[in-house]
């Protein structure tokens, strides 16, 4: 894939009094070589507004999100906080409304519910998954649609320690399994640094980027002590960001 430019020189909301609200202010960055980055910032920073516009869902905005070769054009597939699984549709048929091709393919869509545990709930509804269920479901739906980068807004929220841990190792699974650039938004310090190739801090409103930082531990020794140990050390080495973790 050729490397993804987001340039957002300013977005902007009109509130119910009529103040304009800048939340995002000269926010730069790329993406490129199926890169797993993660977002961190604090709440009503912009998260979701930024990967809103790369996503196109919001247009309402100055600058620019393209791909370094001009006139091209890339896919994007985005997985919400929220399941948002339509409650009258089974899985297979939830995932199947994430296609892009004119038909799906449901061999692909059974692997991928093998791989996350959910081979026997191919015909079930919603109403009759847990919370954690559901939300391997939307990741499934995420991967099953073919793109060039992955949104993740906060996918794993309110999972309990142990699901959320399980839900991570999947993820990283599907993605090195299915490559492609992955834009994870997220409050949690230590989940950005176990699934992370790079973290972007970002400010208050309006945002900008306040750091991007290589995470240098391999993926095989992202334990509970290196990822503390590398926590101390941005800490300590990061003075710009220490109000940010």
């Amino acid at each position: 894939m050729n490397t993804l430019n987001i340039d957002i020189k300013s977005k902007a909301f009109t509130t119910a009094d009529k103040h304009t609200v800048t939340v995002i202010e000269d926010l730069q960055f790329k993406l490129s070589n199926n890169e797993f980055v993660c977002i961190i910032g604090p709440s009503g920073c912009g998260k979701t507004s930024l990967l809103n516009i790369i996503a196109g869902l919001d247009k309402r905005f100055s600058g620019s999100v393209s791909l370094s070769e001009a006139g091209t054009q890339f896919k994007t597939s985005y997985i919400f906080q929220n399941p948002r699984l339509l409650p009258w549709r089974t899985v297979l048929e939830n995932i199947q409304l994430a296609s892009n091709e004119q038909a799906n393919n449901d061999t692909k869509i059974i692997q991928l519910l093998q791989r996350l545990g959910l081979a026997d709930s191919l015909n079930s509804y919603p109403h009759h998954l847990s919370l954690g269920m559901q939300r391997r479901v939307a990741l499934a739906r995420g991967f099953y649609r073919e793109s060039d980068i992955l949104l993740m807004d906060e996918p794993l929220v309110s999972l309990d320690p142990p699901t959320a841990r399980k839900a991570r190792t999947l993820l990283i699974e599907l993605w090195q399994q299915q490559a492609r650039n992955v834009l994870f938004v997220t409050h949690d310090l230590d989940e950005a640094i176990e699934l992370a190739d790079r973290l972007i801090f970002i400010s208050s409103s309006p945002s900008h980027v306040v750091a991007d930082i290589k995470v240098d531990i391999a993926r095989g020794e992202r334990s509970a002590k290196n990822i503390e140990q590398f926590k101390q050390q941005l800490s300590s080495q990061r003075t710009d960001i220490a109000h940010l973790m």
